[in-house]
C-alpha cells in the first residue's frame, strides 16, 4: 500500500517511472541515501505533583454576602442612554405630529386656493363697464371729462425767497454762530 502512494506520488509531481522495475530503484536510492541530519528534541521535565493539603477542620464560618460591585461609569453611562433613547422616541413623537399636521395644511392650502380662484373669475366677471358707468353718472352725478383735460388753478400769494448775505467771521465768534445755527435748524 505505501509503494503504491509513492508511485502515485511519483506520477502526480511528473516524476513518473516508466516501470515498476524503475520505480523500486528510485525507490531503493532514496533509502541509501544518508539521512538529514535533524537536531534532537529537548524532553520537557516531568511536572511533579503535589497532593493537596488536607484542610484542618475549623468551625464553619458562614461566608458574608457582597453585592456585586458596579461601576460608576456603568451607571451613569446606562442613565444616559436611558435618557438618548427617551428623547430619539420623543423627537420620533414630534417628527410624526409634525409630519401629519403638514399633510393637513398642505390640504387646507389647496382648498384655500381653488376658493382663491372661483372668488377671482366671480370678480371678474362682476366688473362690468358700462354698470360702473351708469352707477357713477347716474348716481354719483358725475360726468365726462371734457375735450381739454387741463385746469389751471391759479393760488395766490405766490411763494417768494430772500437770499441774505452773511459776512463770515473767523474766531470763535464765528463757531458759535455756526452751533447756533445747527441748533436753530434741528428744531
Amino acid at each position: 500500500m505505501e509503494s503504491n502512494a509513492r508511485a502515485l506520488n511519483y506520477y502526480n509531481h511528473g516524476t513518473a517511472a516508466p516501470t515498476i522495475s524503475a520505480m523500486l530503484e528510485a525507490e531503493a536510492k532514496r533509502m541509501s541515501a544518508p539521512p538529514v541530519y535533524a537536531p534532537p528534541v529537548p524532553k520537557r521535565a516531568p511536572k511533579v505533583r503535589e497532593r493537596p493539603r488536607r484542610l484542618e477542620r475549623t468551625e464553619a464560618v458562614p461566608a458574608k454576602k457582597t453585592a456585586p460591585k458596579v461601576s460608576i461609569f456603568a451607571i451613569f453611562s446606562t442613565l444616559f442612554v436611558s435618557v438618548l433613547m427617551v428623547f430619539v422616541v420623543l423627537a420620533q413623537i414630534n417628527f410624526n405630529e409634525t409630519a401629519t399636521e403638514t399633510v393637513r395644511l398642505n390640504a387646507h392650502l389647496t382648498e384655500l386656493n381653488q376658493q382663491h380662484r372661483a372668488l377671482e373669475l366671480s370678480f371678474e366677471r362682476a366688473v362690468d363697464l358700462r354698470t360702473i358707468e351708469h352707477y357713477a353718472i347716474n348716481v354719483l352725478g358725475m360726468t365726462r371729462p371734457d375735450a381739454s383735460p387741463v385746469v389751471e388753478i391759479s393760488r395766490t400769494p405766490r411763494d417768494t425767497a430772500m437770499v441774505v448775505q452773511v459776512e463770515e467771521d473767523h474766531g470763535l465768534q464765528g463757531f458759535g454762530q455756526f452751533i447756533v445755527s445747527l441748533t436753530e435748524y434741528f428744531r
